[in-house]
């Protein structure tokens, strides 16, 4: 298996910046509720895309702000995480995706949020991504959008064990990747040293 980097073998970035993530989220408060909801989904939480569309009305956790993720790339199936996420979001979340009413539906309370295929997803969010003006690369996915999360919660001093638990990773190895962003990224954290 090869190891996960955030640089292609050519030295470009493997995630979104700060600026390409402000241009996608603007550009998805711009669309329909459940569109909108997935790519703050993949923003706000860092999930891959496959545990965004696996996310159920009980996996909203409202009055805590918080998502519960199944990590399903781990070899167990019932191994999930618990990520805060912004106010706003979860406000959203709850009128999009009527929780509170499906959460006292027993029929209806571990029914996925969206019922869409994971390619049907992922030209969704490549979509939202060229339409945000978000220059052609490899970063230019929802795999970006992971990367980014990583990126972003080094930059904001995030520890790495709490990273590796967020991120659902098995090995720290994995989540020190994340230290190593450049350019804006690594500006900011070098700031960070000279500033009293």
């Amino acid at each position: 298996m090869d190891k996960m980097r955030i640089f292609d073998q050519e030295g470009n970035r493997l995630y979104l910046n700060q600026k390409e993530i402000q241009q996608f989220l603007k550009t998805a408060k711009q669309k329909n509720a459940k569109i909108r909801t997935l790519a703050e989904t993949l923003t706000y939480t860092g999930c891959r895309l496959s545990e965004a569309l696996a996310i159920t009305p009980e996996n909203i956790l409202f009055n805590d702000n918080q998502v519960v993720i199944n990590s399903l790339k781990k070899r167990k199936t019932d191994h999930y995480r618990i990520l805060p996420v912004p106010r706003e979001y979860m406000e959203i979340m709850v009128v999009a995706h009527d929780i509170q009413q499906r959460q006292k539906q027993k029929n209806k309370k571990n029914l996925p949020l969206w019922d869409w295929s994971r390619q049907h997803a992922y030209e969704l969010i490549k979509g939202l991504m060229v339409e945000s003006g978000i220059p052609p690369g490899k970063n230019r996915s929802p795999k970006g959008l992971r990367h980014a999360f990583g990126v972003n919660a080094v930059t904001k001093d995030i520890s790495l064990s709490m990273l590796k638990k967020w991120m659902g990773h098995a090995h720290i190895s994995t989540t020190e990747i994340y230290a190593n962003a450049i350019g804006k990224e690594e500006a900011l954290m070098a700031q960070k040293m000279w500033t009293k």
